[in-house]
């Protein structure tokens, strides 16, 4: 009897899809999780000959403490982990703060005052985030590098005006959290934005007919309303931050994830550690956002009360001038780079912009693109850009990449989405939630390194091959699909459903007659964000694959080798295809970064 009941229950249980689809993938994302965490914690402890570990114990195998020791306690510790600690830890809040100002402050002007040129403000503004990371590095660099200064060539400030800029304005951490803060502004204008823009206008209408001064009604009313945005962009920044790798390596700033990379070959176990506290790092952010989560008041800021939101008059000339000056800010993180990289793609020296200071235009050359020569004499032993078989075959494995994990990740993601939206009050769907969300709070440096020493050690070797970039890929982009399709399955009544289920239609007829046409928007959401972002990412697949194989590690290549040609070319060739991309997916679905805002 009691078998009978306890076969009846399982058969009930699985009978629901959504219980079938929390168990599969919560199992699934349990190792590919846990599972690249525990190799890098085994890694810590392992002994790797030919590397530190050996010649401090005298082993050329087995396992020890000794990567801890000489990590924490040798002289060389402030140098190889405390400096990149407290430097990565001041780039992630110096970088929160810039974004949620710039835009925080950009979000409140478009959608609260009378600011004239909005719609273009609003688009343009999202072009920084929408761009590959390193973008506005190398064009800071561009800009402010001189040879008395940097060493480097001189950069267009100095060509034009001859003054040179100091070294810390150049490199370290002030140019690294400016880049990072510009590059992470558009989350916050996102975020706050839509805040702004559906809040209910009655608190501040009460409190200006008490003649509440305004800076009051700002700090009192309307800054405690944006809080939650506040709060949701500092946690996806600073992860996002701490993880950087591109920024830090071109502006010169020594952080957990550049020190890993330069320690990996000699100082193996000890990279691994470094990697682990960068983990730590996004548990504890995770940690943060669930507390928050628990504790938060409630924030009713659409009640449907309300008239219009009255705006505020930044007189005849402010509205203007403030647009203007937003303009040129946004010229320079958006089109500028975008100029530069082709013009860096027909100087015979890339680099050298003294053609600007005498106007001599006559020594601009196409050989960086029409050269179909792979002679040593041509351009250091490769073809030109158009010819070079090294850049078609990383274009073509980027698309294969990118495509590949949109379309697991972004099943998956809408998968786990249905299934947690119909659990809501599981603390089982509420584990595969935290679960698929995890991977985005950890560093991407981190999960590649985890996914390296997974995979490159054991009895798969995966190293070197498309499989690995997009098992990574996948796991690292799931939260982006998984957020998108709960919160959209959220919106809906399970009324929708049931009267499907009356009818006695399948399952996979419900999902893709019903619940997916009703919100494609978002569901398209959650696999363009994982497939924008696929193309222009670095840090995730630098430790996974040789030059070549995708884009971005191509890009490091011809860095490493001194042809800045090529590598402005790629990063042309990534702008190009990401706003190309992007521009068809609005165009098709109506959907847009910046909708709602402004935009």
């Amino acid at each position: 009897m009691k078998k009978a009941i306890f076969l009846n229950r399982l058969k009930t249980y699985f009978g629901k899809p959504q219980n079938v689809i929390l168990l599969l993938f919560g199992l699934t994302l349990t190792y590919t999780t846990v599972a690249p965490i525990v190799a890098i914690v085994q890694d810590t402890f392992k002994i790797h000959p030919g590397t530190i570990d050996q010649y401090l114990t005298g082993k050329a195998e087995g396992y020890s403490a000794a990567n801890y020791t000489d990590l924490f306690t040798s002289r060389l510790a402030k140098t190889n982990l405390w400096m990149p600690i407290l430097n990565t830890v001041l780039l992630a809040v110096l970088t929160c703060l810039i974004a949620i100002i710039f835009g925080g402050l950009t979000a409140f002007l478009v959608t609260r005052t009378n600011l004239k040129f909005k719609k273009y403000i609003s688009s343009i503004f999202i072009f920084p985030y929408i761009m590959p990371q390193w973008t506005l590095a190398v064009v800071w660099q561009n800009l402010f590098n001189s040879n008395s200064v940097t060493g480097t060539s001189n950069g267009l400030l100095v060509t034009l005006t001859h003054i040179a800029m100091p070294l810390w304005w150049c490199q370290g951490l002030f140019p690294s959290a400016v880049v990072l803060g510009l590059h992470y502004a558009p989350f916050a204008y996102i975020m706050i934005g839509g805040i702004f823009r559906n809040m209910d206008a009655n608190l501040e209408e009460a409190a200006t007919i008490l003649d509440t001064p305004k800076w009051k009604i700002m700090f009192r009313i309307t800054l405690p309303m944006v809080k939650p945005a506040i709060l949701s962009t500092i946690l996806l920044v600073f992860g996002s931050a701490m993880g950087s790798y591109p920024v830090p390596h071109y502006l010169g700033l020594t952080t957990l994830s550049t020190k890993y990379v330069s320690m990996n070959s000699k100082y193996t176990g000890e990279a691994s550690i470094l990697a682990i506290i960068m983990m730590i790092f996004g548990i504890m952010i995770l940690g943060i956002n669930q507390m928050s989560l628990k504790s938060r008041k409630s924030y009713t800021t659409v009640s449907g009360k309300s008239g219009q939101i009255s705006k505020i008059n930044l007189g005849k000339a402010g509205k203007y001038i403030i647009g203007i000056i937003l303009i040129i800010v946004t010229f320079f993180t958006s089109i500028f780079p975008i100029v530069m990289f082709t013009l860096e793609t027909f100087l015979p020296n890339p680099g050298d912009y003294s053609f600007l200071y005498t106007g001599d235009f006559s020594n601009l050359t196409t050989k960086w693109w029409l050269t179909n020569d792979n002679n040593a004499s041509a351009l250091y032993g490769q073809k030109g850009i158009l010819f070079n078989e090294l850049i078609r075959r990383a274009l073509s494995g980027t698309l294969l990449v990118a495509i590949c994990c949109a379309l697991i990740a972004g099943t998956i993601g809408t998968l786990i989405g249905y299934a947690v939206s119909k659990n809501r009050r599981s603390k089982w769907a509420s584990y595969v939630n935290n679960m698929a969300f995890l991977p985005y709070l950890m560093p991407s440096l981190a999960v590649g390194a985890a996914f390296f020493i997974l995979f490159s050690n054991g009895k798969i070797n995966l190293f070197n091959t498309y499989t690995l970039l997009i098992i990574a890929g996948v796991v690292k982009y799931i939260p982006f699909a998984s957020r998108a399709a709960l919160n959209s399955m959220l919106q809906l009544s399970g009324e929708i459903e049931e009267a499907a289920i009356i009818q006695d239609i399948p399952w996979i007829k419900r999902m893709t007659r019903i619940i997916i046409p009703i919100q494609k928007s978002s569901i398209i959401s959650g696999y363009m964000l994982p497939f924008m972002t696929c193309l222009r990412e670095l840090s995730l697949f630098l430790l996974l694959c040789t030059q070549g194989f995708i884009l971005s590690t191509t890009l490091d290549y011809f860095d490493e080798m001194g042809l800045y040609a090529f590598s402005s070319a790629i990063n042309l060739i990534l702008i190009v295809l990401i706003l190309v991309f992007n521009t068809v997916v609005n165009k098709l679905t109506g959907a847009s970064l910046d909708s709602g805002i402004g935009g």
